[in-house]
């Protein structure tokens, strides 16, 4: 079940811990961000399929930065997945559990993370063939608590959270079992995004690999 794209998803997974999302209003603003969030020493980074542009985007990026694994994210259709991977991208996110979706990326060896939030929807994404889950939005419901609650049962399935992810609970949470954490606004706050503060991403992504390098590795 398991394929060549998706073991070495995991492992990058599993060496990496936490994935930069992406979502710029610009394609400059969207370079500036990656670039940052990668000085900092975040190696996964998704650009939501919402931002401006977002194929050269992910093309400019998988040139800029070669150290980097380059995703999108935010796909809803068919179209969506294959002019992403047309552009370059390395891995891809849903935030809903679509089989269609699923065995496109499949045809074309490219790891999909499906959204998913009841322990219902995870397995349905999981046995659909999803690389991983995206448990999304894990804080309000729950946060570590939820994610924890899943492993009796779900163990055996990589669940990455989203929405509600902080610098100061991504730790815990990958405590509790995720593979890795997505994070957001969190590493990019609007202030620091309005005053091209670039420097303040890279502190926050450096502190995030602070936070997260005691727990390396968790899951083998």
């Amino acid at each position: 079940m398991t394929s060549a794209s998706t073991t070495q998803w995991l492992n990058h997974l599993q060496r990496s811990r936490a994935i930069a999302v992406i979502r710029s209003d610009q394609v400059n603003q969207g370079v500036a961000m990656a670039t940052a969030a990668a000085a900092g020493g975040i190696r996964l980074i998704e650009i939501t399929w919402n931002s401006d542009r977002p194929a050269h985007l992910i093309a400019h990026l998988r040139s800029h930065l070669p150290h980097c694994l380059i995703g999108a994210g935010t796909l809803l259709t068919v179209a969506a997945v294959q002019e992403a991977v047309a552009a370059g991208a390395q891995f891809l996110f849903t935030p809903h559990t679509s089989p269609s979706l699923i065995q496109v990326a499949q045809a074309m060896e490219v790891p999909l993370v499906a959204g998913a939030l009841s322990p219902t929807e995870i397995v349905t994404a999981w046995q659909a063939g999803a690389a991983c889950v995206k448990v999304f939005p894990i804080q309000v419901v729950g946060g570590v608590a939820y994610l924890r609650a899943l492993q009796g049962p779900l163990g055996h399935i990589p669940l990455i959270p989203t929405g509600g992810v902080t610098i100061a609970n991504a730790r815990d949470l990958i405590a509790a079992g995720a593979i890795a954490v997505g994070l957001s606004g969190e590493l990019f706050p609007k202030g620091a995004i309005a005053q091209q503060d670039w420097g303040c991403i890279t502190q926050r992504a450096q502190q995030l690999q602070a936070a997260l390098t005691p727990t390396m590795p968790h899951r083998g």
